[in-house]
């Protein structure tokens, strides 16, 4: 069901005692995917919103940073069907190539076989047949969490429809010479077996050792530094900066290769940095990036010291060692021959690992498919720039263009069998032809298939509309692209942005795949320290759902998420989430149980009291802030608002002033009734995209219809009534005053007291039996003695205390807060005066300084008032 229809059940079912999440999300969630609440439809007439789910791995199971984003997207989506968009939450999953490989590797090495003993087609079959039986249990823990994704349009980035989408764009990108094959440094893992992309290689700082080597002799000695002896045995070269004298009489000689029959040029190149160490550099252009473009200006040969597996490869002594044993064996032997000047050993320096299985990362020279990315970036640039695309916090504008504007040619070939198999096939006489979803592949003896696979990032690039039946200019491509707003962290900005950005301005004529790029932090324990299973501080979300609710994890998820901003989390904040959910439970239980109800008209406000013209006044204006905060993507505000109107002054405030007039009874109980029953019915609808199960419950409970899923969003009716609201401020002012004073002296919540009130010359008097009802104030009756008097908000409270405080001790400490309250005024006039002060510090700092300066005079006001209410002797 699409259409925001409510019906009305035969019978409204009471609420139990206790909120129960366990007994309660699984049946709902369930529920609202079987009613089709989350589908959606391409031939609506609704104004599209579409948000696609940043592909978890097949592998992959739910983490909290999958929970604080999925949290985010869900509140989104659920406003936005709420306020009758055609809503689509583009669900799927990754097919994550090297992860999904290694796991069914490890699965028949337990039977010892590997996959060349299976081979190629065997194998895929086999990866397939995991998929099918293990893969995507992260499935079922998003609907744990409450996803309102449209599961009928899942999809997986190796199924048939997306496998055409990939073919077509490498055939278009092949056909315009955007992509193309040539021998270049990659990040390569000896244990993978693979190139893999920078966003898969993890920097660590490990311990090594720094060597300084002495190349040639006599007259023509140059020494250099490096971390990587054994790379040594590929040096082709040595360079300095051109400018620098020091090494002027070498350029264009050529110097002695220790441990080689080899002698090296020596070249003058500018990216050599005269000041770091030497001054002079070794360069290995087979396994160094920069070491690569150095030798490609000078026409350097290259040549690689090891294989795959990261075994030395040259003939001699080190034949066969791996890259660790070999670089022990090179600097024993450097050493014996005095080519050693310095060793520093420890040397913490930063280390690429593979972030599959850990292994260090070897750069390596080796022949690959690349996309020429110079057109397609400049694209992805200038659609920010000229506002096609707002990217949100702002000021990570410029982090998105010192990427893409710097960006290298990408390698998109995998040395794996599991993905998109690269659909270019060689012939025997040389030919090369690439092959489109329509075309037919090269037969005959000697034509063979490309062996690589596609980078994984390459199919997700697509995935703002391959998911949705691209290249075919199906309906929902016509509907629902572009994507509204995409929202991601901060940290694959570089990668799988970028990367959709350009394929998607590529592919869709000039369309970009969203409008907005709504960018997160990363989830963070307490302490702000990075959560991992090594630090010990790892969360799994499933454990705090199972103890206290989905709802405590998302609404603590979503308190935290300001844009752009790492969110620190504690299990404690999970339980005070619990607290707020039990707190809306049981509320609203009281005020159902005391009348609350939707029924009928809302009345006039002229028959409403000033109490109840007060909350639908900050009702009216929470619903503007919450939609101000939602179109800003501020989610830590709309929530902490939400949290404190519903607490504070919906459940604390308003119930608790309401209770004299339910109390009571009559007309003034019903219209309380209708008031609060809007009030509730208004605060869930708000609360209901954060914290979807509880205000489901509670709001179909309350209203008798179907669903809050497709109940119409809040609208701010514009009301407002100022007066009312400094009414009740005051009101509460009175309130909060005499409850400190009370509890100052020691007295118990419910023992009751003597008092006079004069409400005279105040809108109060009306207030007098809540006043009453509240701070437990008696009548003041025959013998009354005011022991203290308290002066606030225009209104006098006189206490009688007799027997029940010690004056002369109240006296002592209120003066001591005084003393306390005078020299923090003292101390704020003294900094506000200080011109050098207000030139220098900031406008939050100075603005602070003058909040403590009126707060100090306020509490001096009432500090003396009460001293003087105090009787004497």
């Amino acid at each position: 069901m699409t259409e925001n229809t409510q019906q009305q059940p035969a019978s409204t079912p009471e609420l139990p005692t206790q909120y129960a999440p366990a007994e309660v999300e699984g049946k709902l969630y369930e529920r609202w995917v079987a009613r089709g609440y989350f589908e959606a439809d391409e031939k609506s007439d609704k104004p599209p919103y579409t948000i696609v789910i940043p592909p978890p791995n097949v592998t992959g199971s739910l983490h909290l940073g999958h929970a604080f984003e999925h949290t985010i997207i869900d509140a989104l989506t659920r406003r936005k069907r709420m306020q009758g968009y055609e809503t689509l939450w583009q669900p799927g999953m990754d097919h994550a190539g090297i992860a999904t490989q290694n796991v069914v590797e490890r699965e028949l090495a337990k039977d010892g076989k590997s996959r060349q003993d299976l081979g190629r087609a065997a194998f895929v079959e086999r990866v397939w047949q995991w998929k099918e039986e293990s893969g995507g249990q992260i499935s079922g823990q998003m609907r744990r969490l409450g996803d309102g994704v449209a599961w009928s349009r899942e999809r997986f980035t190796m199924d048939e429809g997306l496998s055409k989408a990939v073919q077509t764009i490498f055939k278009r990108l092949y056909d315009d010479e955007l992509i193309y094959r040539a021998e270049r440094i990659i990040n390569w893992c000896p244990r993978c077996l693979t190139a893999i992309s920078d966003i898969e290689v993890e920097y660590q700082d490990d311990e090594g050792e720094l060597v300084s080597l002495k190349y040639g002799d006599g007259e023509d000695t140059v020494v250099v530094a490096t971390t990587r002896a054994e790379t040594m045995l590929g040096d082709t070269a040595v360079a300095v900066h051109p400018d620098d004298e020091r090494y002027a009489h070498l350029v264009g000689k050529q110097i002695k290769l220790p441990l080689t029959n080899r002698t090296i040029p020596v070249v003058a190149d500018s990216h050599v940095d005269p000041e770091f160490g030497t001054g002079a550099v070794k360069v290995t252009p087979a396994h160094d990036p920069n070491d690569f473009e150095i030798g490609r200006r000078h026409n350097l040969p290259n040549i690689a010291v090891m294989n795959e597996r990261a075994v030395i490869t040259v003939p001699g002594p080190f034949e066969g060692l791996d890259r660790m044993e070999a670089r022990s064996a090179i600097v024993a032997a450097l050493r014996a021959d005095g080519r050693i000047v310095a060793e520093k050993r420890p040397y913490t320096h930063s280390v690429g690992h593979c972030s599959r299985c850990k292994t260090t990362i070897e750069p390596r020279l080796s022949m690959q498919w690349w996309v020429k990315v110079g057109p397609l970036a400049k694209a992805a640039g200038d659609a920010v720039r000229d506002g096609q695309v707002r990217i949100h916090p702002k000021e990570m504008e410029s982090r998105y263009f010192g990427w893409v504007d710097n960006l290298h040619d990408w390698c998109i070939s995998r040395q794996l069998w599991w993905g998109h198999r690269i659909p270019v096939w060689y012939g025997p006489n040389g030919e090369t032809v690439c092959v489109g979803p329509d075309d037919e592949a090269p037969t005959g003896e000697g034509w063979t298939q490309d062996m690589d696979v596609l980078d994984t990032w390459f199919s997700s690039a697509l995935w703002p509309f391959s998911t949705l039946g691209w290249p075919e200019q199906t309906p929902s491509v016509e509907k629902f692209y572009p994507n509204a707003v995409l929202v991601t962290g901060y940290d694959i900005l570089f990668f799988w942005v970028a990367r959709m950005m350009m394929f998607g301005l590529y592919a869709m004529d000039g369309t970009p795949p969203f409008h907005t790029i709504a960018l997160h932090g990363m989830v963070r324990d307490q302490f702000g320290k990075k959560m991992s299973k090594s630090f010990g501080n790892a969360v799994n979300p499933l454990d705090w759902m199972d103890k206290y609710g989905s709802d405590a994890v998302r609404f603590t998820l979503a308190r935290g998420a300001n844009p752009g901003v790492d969110v620190p989390i504690g299990e404690d904040w999970v339980q005070g989430s619990r607290n707020f959910a039990n707190k809306i439970w049981n509320a609203t239980r009281f005020a159902m149980m005391n009348g609350a109800t939707v029924e009928g008209e809302l009345p006039d406000a002229a028959e409403l009291s000033a109490t109840d013209r007060w909350i639908l006044s900050r009702l009216n204006a929470v619903v503007s802030e919450v939609d101000a905060y939602y179109d800003d993507y501020q989610f830590a505000k709309l929530s902490d608002s939400l949290f404190h109107f519903a607490w504070d002054e919906v459940f604390d405030w308003y119930v608790e002033l309401s209770k004299t007039t339910f109390f009571e009874g009559g007309e003034p109980a019903k219209i309380s009734g209708r008031v609060l029953g809007e009030v509730l019915d208004v605060t869930l609808r708000l609360l209901h995209p954060v914290v979807p199960f509880v205000t489901e419950t509670l709001w179909t409970t309350l209203t008798g219809k179907e669903s809050v899923v497709i109940a119409d969003w809040p609208a701010d009716s514009g009301f407002r009534d100022p007066a009312a609201e400094q009414e009740i401020e005051h009101l509460q002012q009175v309130i909060t005053e005499v409850r400190r004073f009370r509890s100052d002296q020691g007295l118990q919540p419910g023992q009751k007291v003597p008092a006079r009130l004069d409400l005279s010359g105040t809108p109060l008097a009306a207030h007098e039996a809540a006043i009453r009802q509240l701070l437990r104030l008696q009548p003041e009756g025959d013998g009354f003695h005011a022991t203290a008097t308290l002066p606030v908000a225009g209104a006098t409270v006189a206490l009688d205390l007799s027997g029940t405080i010690d004056v002369d001790a109240e006296r002592k400490r209120l003066t001591k807060d005084l003393g306390a309250a005078e020299k923090e005024k003292s101390q704020a006039v003294a900094k506000l005066g200080n011109e050098a002060f207000l030139a220098k510090a900031p406008d939050n700092v100075v603005e602070k300084i003058r909040t403590r300066l009126a707060k100090a005079e306020a509490d001096i006001e009432r500090i003396n008032a009460q001293l003087a209410g105090l009787p004497v002797g």
